[in-house]
């Protein structure tokens, strides 16, 4: 990949800024939930929430666009100038445009055949006091509920003692999403809407699938409280509502059928 920068607050900082202000032209009202839930802000430094060891958490946000990761760490930032380390694909880490970012925001780079190499670095950083953000549905939900995790999460935060805190995030899809490319028509003052659930605790010796099955029930928990007074009231059969709820997002059983085509055609979602 040639010349990589190295990590850097002050890219970190730019890039933050760029994405609001990106946000405010398009004129996002973005509602925000749980934030009790997040470590409180940093009084002695006002830029970026120092990284100390045994402070640090898994941050597992829902996976339906495109955007809600941005979304995601706007709230962190906004909230306590939190920098976190994202999960990204080597694929995306190694796009001309994207991978001096990727490197310079200290983000994990995975690697399907290399599996162990990001799990050390992100079990580092989170020992050291940073925050890692996990997209742990590897993929967009297509019937907007959230599936089933893999369990990554809840190994990293169990191992490194440090807990996971559950990002659910409504909305951004309808601005970018698997099948629905951007319009500036429809992501116009288009509503997203954030809740943070409680922080989650692993003792010693768990059950990682059942403890993973635990996390995507609080995400799923949070998607529906933020459905709940999502200020936008679908039309009958409205494209980005889940099924269950009268909208025309796959079923969850057409879901898992389109997501094991896809995995037996060897085609991988991009996000």
């Amino acid at each position: 990949m040639g010349w990589k920068p190295r990590q850097n607050d002050r890219m970190y900082r730019f890039v933050v800024y760029a994405g609001k202000t990106a946000f405010a032209a398009l004129r996002l009202p973005v509602t925000v939930t749980g934030t009790e839930n997040l470590p409180a802000s940093d009084p002695l430094n006002g830029r970026s929430r120092r990284a100390v060891p045994g402070h640090g958490a898994v941050v597992a946000i829902t996976h339906f666009g495109y955007l809600d990761f941005a979304l995601a760490e706007l709230v962190l930032w906004n909230h306590a100038r939190i920098q976190a380390r994202y999960m990204i694909s080597r694929r995306a880490a190694e796009h001309w445009f994207v991978s001096p970012f990727v490197f310079g925001l200290g983000h994990v780079i995975t690697d399907r055949k290399a599996g162990a190499a990001a799990y050390d670095d992100a079990l580092a950083k989170l020992r050291a006091g940073e925050y890692v953000a996990i997209l742990p549905e590897a993929g967009v939900s297509r019937s907007y509920t959230v599936r089933a995790l893999k369990t990554g999460a809840v190994r990293l935060a169990a191992e490194a003692g440090v807990p996971v805190i559950p990002v659910s995030v409504w909305g951004s899809h309808r601005l970018l999403t698997r099948g629905h490319g951007f319009s500036v028509r429809r992501a116009w003052k288009s509503p997203v809407r954030v809740h943070i659930g409680p922080a989650i605790h692993h003792a010693p010796g768990l059950d990682v699938t059942e403890e993973t099955e635990e996390l995507r029930r609080e995400l799923q928990e949070g998607i529906e409280t933020c459905i709940a007074d999502f200020p936008v009231t679908p039309e009958p059969g409205a494209w980005w509502m889940p099924a269950h709820h009268g909208g025309g997002a796959m079923t969850v059983d057409e879901r898992e059928a389109a997501d094991l085509a896809d995995l037996e055609a060897g085609r991988h979602d991009r996000g």
